[in-house]
């Protein structure tokens, strides 16, 4: 199962967009917002925003957890994907409400995704390491 947890942080991230997809269009018939327009009733305007702030924010997690479980540990990258995306649905629910309590499920968000970067770039960083090591070095065991 350890193996399989960046999958399963997926598949909740791509269920959780999809959510917010179906709250912007409940909220665009309950506020007879028609589309194209995005702008109207404030409610309508906060589950629009958490809709594409979540989206902007799927593009750079996706990618941090695949690598930071490729390049260091399915385990512990899954653990920081499911950080994330508690960070997410705290900042829905929040903003959802009053935007201006939304910071602190951003903030968790935010630092499991820089937790995720750090992996994989640290990870990244020894495999090219590992690579350029020199046939002479690997013999002698320098």
């Amino acid at each position: 199962m350890t193996s399989q947890l960046p999958a399963v942080v997926t598949l909740l991230t791509l269920l959780l967009m999809f959510a917010t997809v179906w709250m912007v269009g409940r909220a665009r018939e309950r506020y007879g917002i028609k589309a194209p327009s995005i702008s109207g009733d404030p409610a309508f305007e906060r589950a629009w925003r958490v809709q594409m702030n979540t989206l902007e924010n799927a593009v750079m997690f996706i990618p941090a957890l695949w690598l930071a479980a490729q390049y260091v540990d399915p385990l512990w990258a899954g653990i920081a994907g499911l950080v994330w995306l508690a960070g997410r649905v705290w900042y829905a629910v929040a903003y959802l409400r009053d935007a201006s309590r939304r910071g602190p499920g951003y903030i968790v968000s935010m630092l499991a995704w820089l937790v995720l970067m750090l992996m994989a770039a640290g990870g990244i960083g020894m495999a090219i390491m590992e690579n350029n090591a020199t046939p002479a070095e690997d013999a002698t065991g320098a």
